[in-house]
């Protein structure tokens, strides 16, 4: 298929990039975007408009071996038609960003993909009940390692009479990052949101039931193309999404609405939370020891600074509770490895046992 005949799908990101990444499935392959996956099987967008791809018997097997390579909403795949009417999905193209969630199951050390090729992870948080700055954070801990940028929406302005300090503490657990603040219901922000929603660009809705991510959906369609729930009378939220779905905007943009996420595990983010906690980060290199522990050596900038009020406390700990995460997901990713290379080195050495017992 040759580059002119691929305009169509511009509107769903694809660019000159993708076409060199297709050019090995040129011959008998037709790009196609994932909008929706369900076992073995997705619904994606091409060029003709909606395909029912099945899986491969090469991209199940390495889903086997490892599960974050499976098809998920928003990859571009190579789609081949046979001679008998099926459609498969026959390889995947390289993902530029992915957003990896840490298993939370035991005995699970694989991440799950929530979404890929994204360009804007967008941390939905209502702001009523109250903001949870901690669940800000590690969203945005999230975004940052995905390689997508982050954006901050806060929804239901029309159930929150002042927002401005509820902002402004939002925008403390944010540096560097955008924070909107949007209804729905009354349209406020709305326009500022959908500045982001431009032709070919992906957005990915994350943040807990009840936030409003569906209803941030629908604004931006224009049309209910997700279902919403109310609140419970606790004012938590119900689940109403129950799977990721790719989204196409009527001004050219998409959206990956995801289901409410009771809890984010952390793959490894030690470079992002530098990110998501950059004040923390500058007065550590202000400290006068350079591997200072921030306890009790003198001339530390952040025992300083929690002193002063400059940090607050509260930051302080969650910034100790995420790098502790962190670090304990990255020796259990080790630990996996090191089991893999040993089960690895015993087939190996099983194998030639084997074949020397069965020289003549």
């Amino acid at each position: 298929m040759k580059s002119t005949e691929l305009s169509p799908l511009t509107s769903l990101g694809w660019d000159e990039r993708r076409i060199a990444e297709f050019t090995p499935y040129a011959d008998g392959h037709v790009p196609a975007r994932v909008s929706r996956v369900d076992r073995g099987a997705c619904d994606a967008l091409c060029t003709h408009g909606p395909l029912r791809l099945t899986f491969s018997g090469a991209l199940l097997s390495a889903a086997v071996a490892d599960p974050v390579s499976t098809p998920c909403v928003g990859d571009w795949v190579a789609a081949r038609t046979w001679a008998d009417g099926r459609v498969t999905a026959e390889a995947v193209l390289p993902r530029r960003t992915a957003f990896v969630r840490a298993s939370v199951s035991p005995g699970v050390s694989h991440g799950q993909v929530l979404a890929a090729n994204v360009d804007l992870a967008v941390v939905v948080e209502g702001l009523h009940p109250e903001p949870d700055l901690g669940r800000i954070e590690r969203f945005l801990a999230l975004a940052w390692e995905s390689g997508a940028t982050p954006l901050v929406v806060l929804t239901k302005a029309d159930l929150v009479p002042d927002s401005a300090q509820v902002l402004a503490d939002v925008a403390l657990a944010a540096p560097g990052v955008d924070v909107l603040v949007v209804s729905a219901e009354t349209g406020e922000g709305m326009d500022a949101m959908a500045a982001y929603a431009v032709e070919g660009r992906t957005l990915a809705l994350l943040g807990p039931s009840g936030a409003g991510k569906s209803t941030l959906t629908n604004a931006l369609a224009g049309a209910v193309v997700m279902a919403t729930r109310e609140l419970r009378a606790d004012g938590k939220g119900r689940h109403t999404t129950a799977h990721r779905e790719l989204v196409v905007l009527p001004g050219g943009g998409l959206v990956v609405d995801t289901p409410g996420l009771r809890s984010v595990g952390l793959t490894d983010v030690s470079e992002s939370l530098d990110l998501v906690f950059a004040e923390v980060e500058a007065l550590g290199e202000r400290c006068r020891f350079a591997d200072c522990a921030h306890d009790t050596e003198p001339g530390c900038a952040v025992r300083a600074a929690l002193e002063s009020g400059e940090l607050p406390e509260r930051r302080w700990q969650s910034y100790l509770k995420l790098q502790k995460e962190a670090r304990w997901m990255a020796m259990r990713h080790d630990a996996r490895l090191r089991a893999e290379e040993r089960s690895r080195w015993k087939r190996i050495h099983r194998e030639v046992r084997s074949a020397g017992r069965n020289r003549p």
